[in-house]
């Protein structure tokens, strides 16, 4: 009898975790249970720390997550050594999904000297081993926003590389087969290039099983085809794996109407892309949150739960009327889409781009890096050598296979952590700094940036298909 109670009480603290696991097929993600999987989320990162481990917090969270209608969180860090058996309980029992960065502020490929290291490796290992035996667990993310320039083109190959040793431990580890994919930023000139070279090439284990973006494109009382979005279906329409919205949100003009839900969840672009990533949960100073935990504090002040002028724990409230806009858009749109069963891809690799001086500095589909291999960027002509080469044919900013000499070394070998603001997050219009949270966005700044660099990708893109026609 006490036997059979126990199992029984197990079976219970077990339920809690379960939820139908998430899959990619061909350009779409599924439920185990054999529904097409769209992603309606929230950035997830109260401080630098990591969120999910905080039961109490993500119990208040998820409960009023699950009345804006979200399916998922993102969240930019986290600390493997925790225990997360309370967040991630939380979460799925309100039926919600952690989509999850491997890096961290050290372990980050870095743009401008990249580099893909032992003790890079072994950080991704451990966020992967303390997370895949949850059910709720969506995605990894092996990177964000790291390429912001055509010149960042160099660090494309790392990233790729870091996806297929990513996924090559989770498979030889017999883990859930949980994607593995990457959160780019929104740049017109870079963005094709990007998007196609993490997918292309015959060998899958070397492509991302899903690839995202981070976008503030469609601000304010816009349309499908004003915003942009019209170029960004234009671009994805064949694409061979998942796509969906990392981040978007823009906030400026005040308040925000998330119109842009109704064409991404709508027939504009429903059956190309997976759904969206709102940034973001909390308040703060650059003004994207949907909720706050209590009124702002000065910039220095201290107390529990208080960083940078923001309390940041204890009951979750509305910020009105962003969160009801949210919430209404949501509540209306619920795309069928395709059962797993009933689908059969059809979308082929894309080509590997060629090399572009000042655009795209790899050519076609070049050797990946292997572990403890770095680059260096050379003034004059030069060719890649090394193992593991990476471009091929000459240029003023050639590559060169570098070894960094030691399977330990660490992400700083290719610069200081400090520079990590990333390489490339100043200059990007959806710029996060792969940190995601602690007042990284300034929607002023953001909102000239975001409508020069628009406008301009806009004009180069219409160009580009004026000539494809």
């Amino acid at each position: 009898m006490l036997v059979s109670l126990a199992f029984g009480l197990l079976g219970l603290a077990t339920q809690a975790f379960t939820l139908a696991t998430i899959e990619a097929k061909g350009s779409k993600f599924f439920l185990s249970t054999g529904e097409q999987f769209y992603i309606k989320g929230a950035a997830y990162q109260l401080t630098d720390s990591d969120p999910l481990a905080d039961t109490q917090q993500c119990q208040l969270d998820a409960a009023l997550m699950k009345t804006l209608g979200a399916n998922s969180i993102r969240v930019y860090h986290v600390d493997p050594t925790a225990d997360h058996d309370g967040c991630m309980s939380a979460f799925s029992d309100a039926g919600i999904y952690a989509w999850i960065d491997l890096d961290t502020f050290s372990t980050y490929i870095i743009a401008t000297q990249p580099a893909w290291t032992q003790s890079q490796y072994s950080a991704y290992q451990k966020v992967m081993d303390a997370f895949h035996n949850y059910d709720n667990v969506a995605g990894f993310f092996v990177g964000n926003e790291v390429l912001t320039t055509g010149a960042n083109s160099i660090a494309a190959p790392y990233v790729k590389a870091a996806a297929r040793d990513m996924k090559a431990y989770r498979d030889n580890k017999g883990y859930r087969t949980i994607p593995v994919g990457y959160s780019a930023a929104d740049i017109a000139q870079l963005r094709p290039n990007l998007q196609n070279y993490l997918a292309c090439g015959t060998n899958s284990s070397e492509a991302l099983d899903f690839f995202s973006l981070n976008a503030y494109e469609w601000c304010g009382s816009s349309s499908y085809d004003v915003s942009g979005y019209v170029f960004l279906q234009q671009n994805a329409s064949d694409y061979n794996i998942p796509i969906f919205f990392s981040e978007t949100g823009c906030n400026t003009p005040d308040p925000r109407l998330f119109q842009d839900q109704s064409a991404i969840f709508g027939n504009e672009m429903s059956g190309t892309w997976s759904g969206a990533i709102i940034y973001e949960w909390i308040e703060e100073t650059n003004n994207y949150g949907l909720i706050s935990y209590g009124p702002s504090a000065a910039a220095t002040a201290t107390g529990t739960g208080v960083v940078a002028g923001y309390t940041r724990t204890g009951t979750p409230t509305p910020i009105s009327p962003d969160f009801e806009n949210l919430s209404s858009q949501w509540a209306t749109l619920s795309p069928s889409g395709v059962s797993m069963a009933a689908y059969s891809p059809s979308n082929t690799p894309p080509a590997c781009p060629s090399y572009t001086s000042g655009v795209w500095e790899i050519s076609g589909n070049v050797a990946l890096p292997t572990i403890g291999q770095a680059v260096s960027v050379h003034s004059s002509t030069a060719t890649a050598t090394g193992s593991s080469s990476r471009a091929s044919g000459s240029s003023s900013g050639a590559l060169v296979a570098q070894s960094t000499g030691s399977s330990s070394g660490t992400a700083t070998s290719a610069g200081s952590s400090s520079a990590a603001s990333s390489a490339g997050a100043a200059s990007s219009a959806s710029s996060t700094a792969s940190s995601g949270s602690i007042g990284i966005r300034n929607p002023v700044g953001n909102f000239i940036s975001q409508f020069t660099q628009h406008w301009y990708g806009k004009l180069v893109e219409g160009l580009l298909l004026v000539a494809i026609l």
